[in-house]
This record gives structure tokens, sequence and C-alpha cells, in this order.
């Protein structure tokens, strides 16, 4: 297996209008490149390149599998490759290979970063503009990277300059506070450098806001809930963006670059390796719909009428546990769980904000869509969470009940009062709101209440409740790294508790 390959991707613009046509042409020497402002930014791309990978932020099995498999959220339809380890909690260092090939990536993304970060800046060949938001955008995904590595893992390698492969091979863990204070430093620098919003060719790429959107997420990790409610005021108050009016226009795919999206990854159909499969894994198949298997080809024919198709994988569905709680009249239910369509009864329920079923524009293994992973209902969301934990109980429920407020079109307000009852009405919002969407998992763990959560819920053919164990919150590092690096194992031989 390979080490952990630092690598710079460089890619040009089938068109310098559109950063996201790209085509990777190779490996070059950065003594090579770096001479110009367009070949800095074909660099930057380089990096936006390696987190759209299947591995990452393109496939089905990529960074969603972690965030909201093996919570009380989302469940795979069937056994399916290592989804049922996930599901069951039955992890090993060798029986999860999509986690290896997520490190792998992770570090990738971090190699590139720091080799577009040591070759752009001071750079006499670029002018300082260009500078600024490639630099700003390289500590970006880098942070972006790290927070993945330590919310999965913990402590890591961590490393922020250009080093040779034979130095890298043999780092050591490093304490998970230590990157993210490091991170969070990178971030605020990263805010003072990219532009406030972007347009034209340049939508989709980073803006100050998804830096400090990042930072805000690094404080909650580190319980700084001072940083992370200042850091989620100034987005609310003064960023561009803005709560949609309804929740459902939020995910129109015809409108997926709306005022509410902080940040997300840009895919574009027919394009070569820039399209995403994300959706297939969401979208239901037909083999498997309806319900009633004689009304098939009927069912495939209404489809057909309306241009759609049931041509999905059916593997990322709602946990039973969620579709059992989640309040029936809640205005969000409809758009969250799927249980019939087109006036059939479907087999299994789906998070139909996550689907697409149009199969001229949005074909299978060809999604030309923006995959959001931020927006402003999280940060109101996040802002609630600090201040209530900072005993600011009024402006929590202020922030979480103007969420409410969207959902049900009118005021529907937390009936809690005490700063425990808030915190449990924040967590059930979150889980209401952002079903399907975002890190779930993650926010289970940053609240101590995973293992428990998990242990309560009602996981139907899967035994994570049985199995979890309270050094699961971790994910073993993969044997495969470990062959290469015994120096990972020094600072904890049990592997995060999995020896």
């Amino acid at each position: 297996m390979r080490k952990i390959i630092l690598v710079l991707t460089v890619v040009f613009l089938s068109s310098c209008s559109n950063f996201l046509e790209e085509n990777v042409r190779g490996v070059i020497a950065p003594n090579n490149f770096y001479n110009s402002d367009e070949e800095a930014i074909q660099a930057a791309n380089g990096i936006y390149l390696g987190m759209r990978t299947d591995n990452l932020y393109k496939g089905w099995q990529g960074i969603s599998t972690f965030t909201f498999f093996g919570s009380d959220e989302a469940m795979p339809s069937r056994i399916f490759g290592g989804l049922g380890a996930i599901m069951d909690y039955n992890l090993t260092e060798t029986n999860y290979s999509n986690a290896y090939n997520i490190w792998r990536d992770l570090y990738a993304v971090i190699g590139d970063a720091n080799s577009v970060l040591v070759n752009v800046e001071g750079n006499n060949n670029i002018s300082v503009q260009t500078q600024d938001v490639v630099i700003g955008e390289a500590l970006f995904l880098r942070a972006l990277a790290y927070y993945h590595l330590t919310a999965l893992w913990g402590d890591v390698p961590f490393f922020t300059e250009d080093l040779p492969l034979d130095e890298v091979a043999v780092l050591g863990r490093t304490n998970l506070t230590e990157i993210r204070a490091a991170m969070i430093e990178d971030l605020r620098r990263s805010e003072a450098l990219l532009p406030s919003t972007n347009d034209g060719a340049d939508i989709g790429r980073a803006t100050k806001w998804a830096a400090k959107y990042l930072r805000t997420r690094f404080h909650l990790w580190e319980k700084d809930w001072a940083s992370a409610l200042a850091a989620s005021k100034d987005i609310i108050d003064n960023s561009p963006h803005a709560l949609m009016p309804t929740y459902g226009e939020v995910f129109d795919p015809n409108n997926l670059f709306n005022q509410e999206a902080i940040f997300g990854f840009d895919f574009t159909k027919d394009v070569p390796n820039n399209a995403q499969s994300i959706t297939d894994s969401f979208n239901p198949r037909l083999r498997d719909e309806p319900r009633d298997a004689s009304l098939r080809n009927e069912f495939a024919g209404k489809l057909s009428d309306i241009g759609e198709e049931f041509n999905g994988y059916g593997l990322a569905v709602p946990l039973t546990d969620l579709v059992e709680t989640y309040p029936m009249d809640d205005p969000r239910r409809p758009y969250n769980l799927m249980n019939e369509y087109l006036g059939y009864d479907l087999t299994f329920t789906y998070f139909k904000k996550r689907t697409n079923f149009d199969f001229v524009n949005s074909p299978r293994y060809n999604h030309g869509e923006w995959w959001i992973t931020m927006r402003l209902a999280s940060v109101y969301l996040m802002a609630a969470e600090a201040a209530n934990e900072l005993g600011n109980t009024g402006e929590a429920l202020t922030y979480v009940n103007e969420i409410r407020r969207r959902a049900y079109g009118e005021a529907s307000p937390v009936a809690a009062t005490a700063q425990s009852g808030i915190r449990k009405a924040i967590q059930d919002e979150l889980k209401w709101e952002l079903a399907g969407e975002t890190e779930r998992r993650y926010d289970l763990i940053r609240w101590g209440i995973l293992v428990e959560t998990v242990r309560n819920a009602s996981y139907g053919m899967f035994e994570g409740p049985q199995n979890i164990q309270d050094h699961m919150v971790k994910l073993p590092i993969p044997q495969e790294e470990i062959d290469l690096n015994p120096n990972l194992l020094d600072s904890d031989a049990s592997n995060n508790g999995y020896r």
C-alpha cells in the first residue's frame, strides 16, 4: 500500500474563465511552475480537486460515511461493503478500507496545500492580490483536512511545511489540541485574505465566511464558547448570507447557489473528473420501489412521463430511529423523510432533499450539483449552542427560535427555559434541521453522548447498540499506515483503544 504521498497536482483549465472545468495534467516540479498568476490559481485548483475525490467529497463512500453513519441519523438500506462494520461497531485496523483511503487523500490535500503555500508566498512572479487569495484558499483547505483528521482519529501526524517524503514517513502523532489551535490561527489569517463574496466563474470558491464557519467548528470542538459565539454572530450579522424564506427553497436543485449556502463542493456534469456520485447513494433504485413490486413497470412509466428515474443505489437512508422520532407535525419532515412518491408507497424511507431524479440533467454517476457542506441555518444553531453554554439562555433561544420560525412559517418557540432543557432542544433542532446533510456523528462525539445515543437508538438489522464501546468515538489508525510508520504508535500503543 502507499505511504502518505505528497504531490503537487497541477491543473490546467480547459477555460480560464471557469475553474471547475479541470483536467489533471500530472506532477510538475515547483521550480518549473508558479511563474504567473494563472499558474498560482491553477495550483490552488489542484487542492480543490484533491478534496473532490471519491474518498472525500465526490463519492458516496467518502467523508459522509463517517459523519452520519454510526450515529442516530442514517444507515445503509442493506449490508454493503464496509458500511456494515461501521453500523455494527466492529471496526478494526484492517476491515474498513475506505477509512484508509480517506486518511490517504486528506494527507495528499495537506501536502498539496503545503507546497502551494511555500511556493506562492513572497513570489515576485505573482501579484499580491493573487497571492492573498491563493494563500487564503490553501490555508482553508488544509484546515478542512486537519478538521476531519482530528475529528475521526484525534491525535494525528501534523506538519505545515513542505517536507520531503522521508521526513513525513517517520512522523509520530501530535496532540489534537495543538493541531486545532494552529488551524484556528491559520483560519484567522485565511479570513483576512479571502474575499467576502465570489461571483461569475469564481462561485464555489472559499470566502472569508467559509473560513470563519470552519473556525467556529474548531472552537466548538475545543469548547471555546466565547470565540464560537463571536464568530457565529459575525457571520449572521455581517456576511451577505441570509436564511432562505422557506426550508424547501434551500434544496431547490435549480438554485443551489442560494443566499443561505456558505460553502460546498461544486460539480459539473459532463466534465471529466468533475461530476459526483454522492447523490446516487441517496437516490432510490427501481429494483426496490415501489413497495408493491407488481406496480414497478407502471411506476417507472409515471416517472418517465415527468423525465425522472429511480436510478441510484438506494443506499443511504434514514435510520429507523430518525424515522420514529422525527416529529410528525414538523413541516421539515416531508423534505427529510420520503416514504411515498407520486402516490405510491415506497419500500424504504429516503432523505428527499438529498435526491435528484432528473435523469437528463442529473444522470447516474454524472451529477453536476453543488454539494453544500456549510449553510447559515447551521450557524444560527452553533450560535445558540455557544450562547447557551455561556449561560446566555435568552440569546440562545433567540437563535434557535429563528430556525424554528422559518421551519414552521410562524413562531414556534422552544418550551424549555433552563440551560439543560435548551441544550437538548438545540441538539434536537440540529437533528431535524440538518438531517442527512452534515456532521451528526461529529456533534454526538463532541457533546460526549455518541455512545449513549447509539445504545438507545433503534438500529434495525445492525448491531451497533449492542457492540459500541467508549473508545469507538475515534477510529483506529489503519494498519497500512502503521506498517509503513511504526512511530504512529509511539504516543499510544493501543491505537485509540483498538489493541
